[in-house]
């Protein structure tokens, strides 16, 4: 049995439309920011990854640089593996010729400390930071702490940051989400 609005629910009937349409764009709009994080993070990632043998791959998550795979966790079973202090790498001055650091920078506390420690321990410094354009990954509350001003992911030296709003305030509250 077909059912048609009563007389009088045009209103409602135009109310039903306006919010599915709102949905299928905020949809559309979830799938696109969710795209742009692919490609920041698991495309360019392993692309930056394999560009070269990395000495030491600092908070290397799941995936191993060549190297020394060093981070603050062990979340996969990889090869040279050393759980670190990010802010006091036990390593001497000028250990390694190449260290590369991942959507790192923007989890930690003091980039500059973190940065100055990565340029302690290696000659060439390499960062990947989420860029503004992936603002999935740049205003990720729960796991980041700073936002680099920056449209470029790849630097060799540390990107203008900026406190990410209310990332302290969450985090307070639930704490910061780390994964790989």
């Amino acid at each position: 049995m077909t059912r048609f609005p009563a007389a009088g629910s045009s209103h409602e009937l135009e109310k039903s439309r306006h919010f599915g349409r709102y949905l299928l764009i905020t949809a559309g709009v979830v799938l696109f920011l969710e795209v742009l994080n692919y490609l920041s993070y698991a495309i360019l990632k392993r692309r930056v990854l394999h560009m070269q043998r990395w000495g030491l791959n600092v908070c290397c998550g799941k995936t191993d640089g060549g190297g020394i795979n060093a981070d603050i966790v062990q979340h996969a079973d990889l090869p040279r593996f050393v759980k670190v202090d990010v802010n006091h790498l036990p390593f001497k001055n000028r250990a390694f010729d190449s260290v590369l650091s991942s959507h790192t920078i923007e989890h930690v506390e003091q980039p500059q400390v973190f940065f100055d420690e990565l340029q302690r321990v290696g000659t060439h410094v390499t960062l990947v930071v989420p860029p503004l354009w992936d603002l999935s990954a740049a205003a990720n509350l729960l796991e980041h702490r700073w936002v680099f001003l920056t449209f470029k992911t790849v630097h060799t030296t540390l990107p203008r940051y900026v406190p990410l709003p209310l990332a302290r305030f969450v985090q307070s509250l639930i704490g910061q989400r780390v994964h790989a």
